[in-house]
């Protein structure tokens, strides 16, 4: 019954947005455009640039209710990466990078280089360190409608995850985009403590053929990409390859431009791969997902919907951390879907209110004998309530106030289970963003 109210309540959240922001006509800006080219002929040859992002989240520390860890702290009250407080002060990202174009020797030839220094599952994990390498890209701008990037970059993908961090409404991603998206890996489906390198971060190294195309106020964008399906990594690790596609369509309001330009979009993306873990190669991870944005300058409207299949990350044994004898799980064959939407106003012209409400689906492949759900699946649910303040274009500050749940619809009740997930604490969080 939980699941058909869930997909119906879905479904019915997506078509109404989908309809409202059609009839009226969240950014809408071009990522594609923004992060993979410069302005021709106006680039400088190097512009150094970055921005840093500092934060305090805190959770009222509910401890485990039930399971081999009662008593202990849960790991989703703790704050990431390290999940080893409950109220933390943290410089999440620490960024800096040259981007431009090698002009005068070609026009047509611009570069992107990125390195992180915060403290986040990027810099953290068995291989990871302060001060990794997150995109060195070199892109081709020669042939009329099909540009052509090669590199380490972000994947076209997900409006929230392909979005510039720094302009990001939230402190915290959504569910489907912190579990479905952002790839942690591991040696062992079960059994690891840690991680064996920093996260994806939505990012790859490999080939991307891309562009977008103006017509009236209409631009139109695509993108094709092949990449070694290895993260962070500069190189293949197993001989599979994973491909990308993005189609996106947006129609612009009037002259803006830039990552907060002002318009309508609609796109859809597909991500598909295979993936090592306990020693055996080619499980699947496919990932695709479509959505919309409505920004102008005043109200800010978003909706998108995701699905996996294939490789899924499950969190850890028992919610217990890593110190209390908890281990991470990766569910091998599994499917997942979630969804958001988000509503941003901008009361003064330097304060804009957000409410986000998301929704993660997780472990929904029904068993394979009885045929009946699956009871590894986890159904999160967070309202976020916040506030940001603009200083000025690059300077801002975040309050959020997220409501979070987590139900185990097919767990029966001797399990323990429920009485684990009634512990989930909502959390606070606070954070300022300073661009340069």
């Amino acid at each position: 019954m939980l699941n058909k109210k869930y997909a119906f309540k879905k479904t019915a959240i997506l078509l109404a947005l989908t309809g409202a922001f059609a009839s009226q006509g969240a950014q809408a800006s071009n990522w594609l455009m923004l992060q993979g080219t410069e302005a021709d002929h106006q680039a400088p040859r190097a512009k150094v640039w970055g921005f840093v992002q500092g934060e305090y989240q805190s959770t009222d520390n509910t401890k485990l209710k039930a399971g081999p860890g009662k008593g202990q702290e849960a790991a989703f009250n703790q704050i990431a990466p390290q999940l080893s407080s409950s109220q933390s002060f943290n410089i999440r990202r620490a960024r800096i990078g040259v981007r431009g174009a090698n002009f005068p020797l070609d026009p047509k030839t611009n570069y992107f280089m990125l390195a992180e220094f915060g403290n986040n599952g990027i810099t953290t994990g068995g291989k990871g360190s302060q001060g990794q390498l997150t995109d060195a890209s070199v892109t081709f701008n020669h042939i009329p409608g099909a540009r052509v990037r090669a590199g380490l970059f972000k994947t076209p993908g997900s409006e929230e995850s392909f979005q510039g961090i720094a302009t990001f409404n939230y402190i915290n991603f959504t569910s489907a985009t912190d579990r479905l998206l952002i790839e942690r890996t591991f040696d062992n489906s079960t059994g690891d403590t840690s991680r064996n390198g920093p996260v994806g971060a939505v990012r790859d190294t490999g080939i991307q053929v891309f562009d977008a195309f103006r017509r009236g106020d209409w631009e139109h964008s695509y993108a094709v990409m092949i990449g070694n399906g290895g993260g962070l990594a500069t190189t293949n690790k197993d001989n599979d390859l994973d491909t990308y596609v993005y189609l996106s369509t947006e129609k612009v309001f009037g002259e803006s431009k830039g990552p907060r330009r002002k318009g309508l979009k609609f796109f859809a993306w597909q991500q598909d791969g295979k993936r090592t873990i306990d020693g055996t190669s080619g499980h699947n991870r496919t990932r695709s997902g479509l959505g919309t944005t409505f920004f102008n300058g005043k109200y800010r409207l978003a909706a998108e919907y995701i699905q996996a299949d294939g490789m899924i990350y499950g969190g850890t044994t028992g919610a217990r951390t890593p110190a209390n004898g908890g281990t991470f799980v990766v569910q091998k064959d599994q499917k997942a879907d979630g969804y958001y939407v988000d509503f941003g106003y901008r009361a003064l012209p330097n304060l804009e209110l957000n409410a986000r409400y998301d929704v993660l689906n997780s472990g929904t492949a029904t068993d394979a004998q009885s045929g009946t759900g699956n009871d590894k699946e986890r159904l999160f649910t967070t309202t976020t309530l916040g506030a940001q303040y603009f200083f000025n274009k690059k300077t801002s500050v975040r309050l959020n106030y997220e409501i979070r749940s987590i139900e185990a619809p097919n767990a029966p009740a001797a399990a323990g289970v429920h009485k684990i997930l009634d512990g989930v604490d909502n959390r606070l969080a606070a954070g300022f963003t300073m661009v340069f």
